[in-house]
């Protein structure tokens, strides 16, 4: 059960850090905070549960769009919580805002990180305060000490799937277009890494290994100057749906012919529904899925804590899987598309 005193500790951390916070804001265009079903989350509310969600940009991509919707409709006062989101896609802004929910005196934080490293601090902050931690989506290099539990897809898996059913495709040479997410972040080390791990090992040509940061139009202007340079290249691996179908526009543009029998293999990453209807067209000719439906799994944990136990498992890894043009059908795509 949530304490008196965690409030008062929280209210005395609050008076140690104001002087830092006054110089740490974000800029407006990548950071933002809003209150869910509350004025943003400044004054308690009876026996909700009050917790401050840290997210990355919604508009990111389809996966960030369903993850901020399914977050929404669980936290919310017909729910029993006071919900406050903010979101960047800067770690620097991301923990001035945990800063800022813990001020704030919130019962549980929880947080997709926009980058590994550097949460230590203020999730021990946290921690001093008797605020909860709740890692989601994204995993963090810090002591699992610092936290109550982690609901996260495997990344590496994901990543180790999708490079995995390129090798089997058995192709007479792998000229490579690699397209990475935001750097740093752990889907795109964990894609990244199983890509490079055979690459190295199979002798593999990556033409090109370029941040678009999840967005499609960088994708498109980084595969255009390839096919602009004259390079040969006979696969795009993306690291999300979105920087593939940037991908796919260039090509287009320029008339050369991709998915299933075609000059150029496409794979990307989320099982957003219109990729997978690509696949089913097989203009596309793999997606690897990754799961944005976390909110219950805290819930759950939550309601677990609240009632004074522990979460049976401190890492909650949530089953995905990959799929082929080849064998997808109108099933799957109802079923996992987002």
């Amino acid at each position: 059960m949530r304490k008196m005193g965690k409030r008062i500790v929280a209210t005395l951390l609050a008076a140690t850090m104001m002087v830092g916070l006054v110089a740490c804001g974000g800029g407006a265009d990548s950071s933002s905070t809003s209150g869910g079903d509350s004025d943003g989350g400044s004054s308690s509310s009876g026996d909700k549960i009050k917790v401050g969600i840290i997210n990355n940009d919604p508009n990111e991509s389809g996966y960030r769009t369903a993850n901020d919707k399914d977050l929404k409709e669980m936290f919310s006062e017909a729910n029993g919580y006071e919900a406050s989101f903010a979101y960047s896609l800067k770690n620097d802004e991301q923990i001035t805002a945990a800063q800022k929910f813990i001020q704030d005196g919130v019962d549980y934080l929880l947080l997709s990180a926009a980058d590994t490293a550097g949460w230590d601090s203020v999730l021990k902050d946290a921690q001093d305060a008797g605020i909860h931690v709740i890692l989601f989506d994204r995993t963090i290099d810090a002591s699992d000490s610092l936290y109550d539990a982690s609901i996260v897809s495997d990344m590496a898996k994901e990543g180790e799937t999708a490079a995995n059913w390129l090798k089997d495709q058995n192709l007479s040479e792998y000229n490579i277009i690699h397209l990475q997410g935001v750097m740093g972040s752990a889907a795109q080390q964990g894609r990244t890494g199983a890509l490079d791990d055979l690459a190295k090992e199979n002798g593999w040509n990556i033409v090109t290994q370029q941040t678009a940061e999840w967005n499609a139009e960088k994708a498109q202007q980084i595969v255009q100057s390839v096919i602009d340079s004259g390079e040969k290249f006979n696969v795009i691996y993306a690291e999300n749906d979105d920087m593939a179908k940037g991908a796919v526009e260039a090509l287009d543009k320029a008339n050369i012919s991709h998915g299933v029998g075609k000059d150029v293999i496409v794979m990307g990453f989320d099982c957003n529904k219109w990729a997978l209807e690509e696949l089913l067209a097989q203009n596309w000719n793999y997606d690897g899925q990754c799961n944005p439906f976390q909110a219950k799994y805290i819930d759950d944990v939550i309601k677990t804590i609240e009632g004074g136990g522990t979460p049976e498992q401190k890492t909650i890894i949530m089953e995905e899987k990959g799929f082929d043009a080849s064998t997808i059908t109108q099933d799957d795509v109802d079923k996992y598309g987002i």
